[in-house]
């Protein structure tokens, strides 16, 4: 997993990225299609009809992708791409990964703050930490990933991690075992291509503001 969260595997199914030519997991790009009126549309949960255009979860790519018309040459006709696609999807991803989080909780799947987390953690209970990308390296260092770095998410904000709980800012949150958590692994990993590290630090977008 990568600061998002997303495990290596060998047996999904792979797609092939507009920009970097290279083959990889679905679970690592995003998934674009085009809709009647000729415009392009980010296709989050992959049920969209008609052909696919997939690409890199990297706000390089999908930058250089609208820049140079990667898009339109993928869909052999001139494509109407919305302005700030980068921040846009961004902005869809971080209320999705939310949305999860907030599932999980209510399903008794993820807990957050400090003493409940530990212990989860303590127990074995927790299978994935999920730590504020802005809280502080003292605080965060408090509490270790369950299996190491491959089991940490740190790409939402105190806030955004937050409003999973109905609170006004979490630092800490684990999530235990189940479908919703390999959902929320998912969609981090490709959020986390999205959010520029600047000095080993996350800088969110202006596309998740309006959260």
């Amino acid at each position: 997993m990568t600061r998002g969260g997303r495990a290596k595997t060998n047996d999904a199914p792979e797609r092939r990225c507009i920009i970097t030519g290279e083959s990889g997991p679905k679970a690592g790009l995003l998934r674009f299609v085009v809709a009647p009126d000729g415009v392009l549309v980010a296709d989050l949960l992959g049920r969209l009809p008609g052909r696919g255009i997939w690409i890199t979860s990297s706000r390089a790519a999908l930058d250089q992708a609208s820049r140079k018309g990667a898009f339109s040459r993928a869909a052999r006709q001139k494509l109407e791409i919305p302005e700030g696609l980068a921040d846009q999807v961004e902005q869809a991803l971080s209320r999705r990964v939310i949305d999860l989080i907030s599932l999980a909780r209510k399903a008794g799947l993820a807990v957050g703050g400090y003493e409940k987390v530990k212990g989860w953690l303590d127990t074995g209970r927790a299978e994935i930490l999920v730590q504020a990308c802005d809280g502080s390296d003292r605080g965060r260092s408090k509490l270790r990933p369950p299996a190491g770095p491959e089991t940490l998410i740190s790409v939402l904000t105190a806030s955004e991690l937050g409003f999973a709980f109905g609170r006004e800012n979490v630092i800490h949150a684990a999530l235990a075992t189940g479908g919703l958590t390999t959902r929320v692994v998912e969609d981090a990993a490709r959020l986390s291509g999205l959010r520029v590290e600047i000095d080993g630090n996350l800088s969110v977008g202006k596309g998740n503001t309006a959260l």
